[in-house]
């Protein structure tokens, strides 16, 4: 079974509210105690904004809006393997200790696993980034079974 996925856009939409706002409350809330003379709440509160700037902003870029040269762009899911055409025209596959890891949500999924020169890979998959619910449903099914 071969996928192709497209862009999130209502997922990023939802990405954005959640983390613009709570960056934004970080940097303040730094800059807050930075003027009231406590330095260390302030290295602790930036450190903690920029860790979900960088995390928020790869989630979006990669998983969202698949711009990434390592994003995902098509997914093969066959008895033995599952593989991967990346943004950048690589073809990757997982052959070895493949895992699949679903969410309590039904709206994510990851999948870890070894290509073969024994290199560790993980992915997330979004359920927005697939064409439509039946094609989302169908690889969770086999994905699930396997």
């Amino acid at each position: 079974m071969r996928i192709e996925l497209i862009k999130d856009r209502k997922g990023m939409v939802w990405d954005l509210l959640l983390y613009v706002p709570t960056v934004t409350a970080l940097l303040g809330l730094s800059a807050y105690f930075w003027y009231a003379g406590e330095p260390g709440y302030s290295y602790l509160l930036l450190f903690l904004s920029t860790f979900f700037f960088l995390a928020g902003a790869t989630r979006i870029v990669k998983t969202r809006l698949m711009v990434w040269p390592t994003a995902p762009v098509f997914l093969e899911i066959e008895p033995a393997r599952v593989g991967l055409g990346l943004r950048n025209g690589t073809r990757i596959e997982i052959l070895k200790d493949l895992r699949y890891y679903p969410d309590y949500a039904g709206r994510t999924f990851g999948l870890s696993g070894l290509d073969g020169s024994g290199k560790r890979l993980q992915f997330v998959f979004h359920k927005g980034q697939f064409p439509d619910e039946n094609a989302y449903q169908q690889a969770v099914k086999v994905l699930r079974d396997r």
